[in-house]
């Protein structure tokens, strides 16, 4: 009845495994983890994509303060690609919550267009009503004021300099998402991974054993529901 359900390898590397893709400051790779526990490079992959599925947010810690959102693309160049809504490229909506200079929490979302309908429910999702909400004049966000009423659309300065935290955050992601996975297919949980290690980056002792207790609560995840969107 958990995330554990049915494994086909030792249960003490199944361990491991959330131990390593827990505690990894930059992640780790399926072929690091079958170097490491001699297993497999599909098992290894497979069995983390269940720990990535405890990564995903509960969405009981919505986001409050100033907090930043945008929307960008992740892939490589797409020569077909035109406005925000077509092309090979995945559009990634991401947040983040400003503390002084840096940023203490973000969440990113995949949607399927940059469309306000999919702005407005990630933000409804992820971010108190009362937080001072800054956006970009992209007309996606027009009309959420009565949602956030202290939302405020800013024009958008050459490369981002009036939302530094916001698009050094999506320049690391990306970084980051290319040392580990070389596709923009099936991108959510590697976002779920890279914001779950983020958002506890501060938290020094505790972050395995509270992703193990998220693996033992979800229910099982068998191989054939693998790539269904999330409930």
């Amino acid at each position: 009845g958990t995330l554990f359900h049915r494994c086909k390898f030792p249960l003490l590397k199944a361990f491991y495994i959330v131990y390593y893709v827990s505690t990894s400051k930059s992640g780790i790779s399926s072929p690091e983890l079958s170097r490491k526990l001699e297993l497999r490079q599909k098992t290894c992959w497979l069995f983390k994509q269940k720990v990535m599925r405890a990564m995903s947010s509960s969405g009981n810690h919505p986001m409050d303060g100033k907090v930043d959102v945008d929307e960008t693309y992740v892939g490589g160049q797409d020569e077909k690609a035109v406005g925000r809504n077509e092309g090979k490229k995945q559009i990634m909506v991401v947040a983040v919550e400003r503390k002084g200079k840096g940023v203490s929490r973000i969440y990113g979302r995949v949607v399927d267009t940059a469309a306000r309908k999919h702005l407005k429910r990630f933000m409804m999702d992820h971010i108190a009503p009362g937080a001072a909400v800054r956006t970009d004049r992209w007309s996606g966000y027009r009309g959420l004021e009565s949602e956030f009423p202290k939302l405020v659309r800013e024009k958008s300065e050459k490369k981002g300099k009036n939302f530094p935290q916001l698009h050094r955050t999506v320049m690391l992601f990306k970084a980051w998402l290319r040392g580990i996975h070389h596709s923009v297919i099936h991108l959510q949980p590697y976002i779920d991974e890279y914001t779950y290690r983020f958002n506890r980056h501060k938290m020094k002792e505790g972050i395995f054993e509270n992703l193990m207790k998220r693996m033992v609560e979800k229910p099982p995840y068998p191989y054939k529901e693998f790539y269904l969107p999330y409930a």
